[in-house]
């Protein structure tokens, strides 16, 4: 069973950043797809950005060229998928889901709560 631990949220004053880290329990080139979701509350949940496993990457709208979403060198420690938020606003406070896709199987972490403050 694959496990993905989600880590780096927290409170961050407007403007500010922060890293996100999903730490998998295989290599994260095991997967076809790595992904960021976020929820807030009273919405749905949302994509964030994904990565393919050949590097293709995929940003939603609102980042608007503030996230990047990378992962760890296949030749070192190759099993964390990161997201670097950077001039966070108060709208993105969400719940932020690490998301895995392999073969057809899918594996959510547990989230971790970004709170941006105005």
């Amino acid at each position: 069973q694959v496990q993905l631990v989600e880590s780096g949220g927290g409170l961050v004053q407007f403007g500010g950043s922060l890293r996100l880290s999903c730490a998998a329990s295989t290599s994260i080139f095991n997967f076809k797809v790595v992904a960021w979701y976020r929820q807030a509350p009273g919405k749905e949940r949302e994509l964030v950005a994904s990565m393919t496993a050949g590097g293709v990457t995929n940003y939603a709208e609102f980042v608007e060229g503030r996230f990047t979403i990378s992962r760890d060198n296949p030749r070192n420690t190759n099993n964390r998928v990161y997201l670097q938020m950077n001039s966070l606003k108060p709208e993105d406070t969400a719940v932020y889901y690490c998301k895995a896709v392999q073969g057809v199987i899918v594996y959510w972490g547990q989230g971790t709560q970004v709170t941006v403050s105005s």
